[in-house]
């Protein structure tokens, strides 16, 4: 259903069909009184249309997904030939500043959705969000990274019940489409309660930033921008022939010794039973352990760590999937 007015109202601010808007989210202040605010960057074209909402950096230290949508709009991809879209670069700006997942109060926001009006921080955060921007839109996209050391190879996380965002997933056409189920609290499981259609990109890893995995979030944020008549004439999207894998099931391989911790394959590759995958070894030059495929599939997450324990995860696998 098109909630798009003539008239869209937001956190206070009224923006008529064909303008162009920053606003500022208020939402709390540093120890030193100063304000902490987060910027939305509205633009609407002069033909009613769908919603957009484009987000990254709930976890604060996901710089990959910031940059995604920083292209997006320094392209001004975010222009559109119809309808709305809205863009926030960094939803977690306490993160953001201090390189960090989480939010002060040490709480995980995409673990805290729909929040409440007088909990803690974050949940106050996820619950003016859900209550003020979430119902303006129509279709989200958000951008994340892997966590820590570990690259996510790009992909798109879908709920495996959901046909229609299966469909919207092989739109996008990122290397992979991981079904997963909604985690309880988190922003894909508050859009599914609210009933608006979300996407979330995985690529890269924390505190990184990586030019191909940029590449493939903005990429696929125009072709689903194209899909819904939404990308103006003058961009062209290059042609891409693989279909997205779709990865029903997978697991991690983890390492059977502590040391340091050398990846022999690159992200993305799909291995034979019994390939070679990595090494571990020891600072003294006595132990060389050889890390092999325990089945044939795709590595979609490598842990780049330089060293590893014992029972820490190092590749995630493919198990089951389709092309």
């Amino acid at each position: 259903m098109i909630k798009e007015k003539d008239i869209l109202s937001i956190l206070g601010e009224e923006i008529p069909l064909g303008a162009s808007k920053q606003i500022n989210f208020n939402i709390a202040k540093l120890y030193t009184s100063t304000k902490v605010e987060i910027p939305i960057i509205i633009e609407r074209s002069n033909e009613p249309g769908p919603t957009v909402l484009i987000t990254a950096g709930i976890h604060g230290d996901e710089i990959n997904g910031v940059e995604v949508v920083r292209q997006i709009i320094a392209k001004k991809i975010n222009k559109p030939a119809k309808g709305t879209i809205i863009c926030i670069p960094v939803l977690n700006v306490f993160g953001f500043l201090s390189m960090n997942r989480f939010f002060p109060d040490g709480r995980d926001l995409n673990r805290v959705f729909p929040g409440t009006k007088n909990g803690s921080l974050a949940s106050r955060f996820a619950y003016q969000f859900v209550n003020e921007i979430l119902p303006i839109a129509d279709f989200c996209l958000d951008f994340h990274t892997g966590g820590s050391s570990r690259f996510n190879a790009p992909h798109i996380r879908v709920d495996p019940k959901n046909e229609k965002l299966i469909g919207l997933a092989k739109i996008f056409n990122t290397s992979f489409i991981l079904l997963s189920k909604n985690l309880d609290g988190s922003y894909r499981y508050a859009c599914a309660k609210k009933e608006v259609d979300i996407l979330l990109f995985e690529g890269g890893k924390s505190q990184n930033s990586n030019r191909d995995i940029a590449v493939e979030g903005v990429l696929g944020t125009m072709r689903i921008l194209n899909h819904l008549e939404m990308l103006k004439s003058d961009f062209t999207i290059p042609n891409k022939d693989e279909a997205s894998i779709i990865i029903k099931k997978s697991f991690w391989m983890r390492a059977k010794y502590s040391g340091l911790l050398h990846i022999k394959i690159p992200i993305g590759k799909y291995v034979e039973k019994g390939e070679i995958l990595a090494t571990i070894t020891d600072p003294y030059g006595k132990m060389r352990h050889v890390v092999k495929a325990t089945n044939a599939g795709y590595i979609i997450n490598v842990n780049e760590a330089p060293i590893v324990y014992k029972g820490d995860a190092i590749f995630r696998i493919t198990k089951e999937f389709t092309s």
